[in-house]
């Protein structure tokens, strides 16, 4: 299973951004989600570098690894390994 989380429309709105966020993490370890693609859009960077930031701080422990899309940089995959 793989969730989608496109920040384009919240990005200026700090307090719903950070809802989406934790709202998609929630919604992955519910559903035990193999990838969630959460797509910053290219920009200056400041806002892939904020929900990077908010994903090594709040949940570390819970995803496997982080990838950068290489092909396109305005997306991040969120990847999971369940027990």
């Amino acid at each position: 299973m793989k969730l989608k989380l496109d920040l384009h429309d919240i990005y200026s709105n700090g307090r719903k951004l950070e809802q989406a966020l934790i709202d998609v993490m929630q919604d992955a370890q519910d559903k035990r989600a193999k990838v969630v693609e959460i797509i910053p859009g290219k920009g200056s960077g400041q806002l892939k570098k904020y929900v990077l930031r908010f994903l090594e701080k709040n949940y570390k422990n819970v995803y496997h690894r982080i990838e950068k899309d290489d092909k396109n940089w305005g997306r991040i995959f969120v990847h999971f390994r369940w027990k």
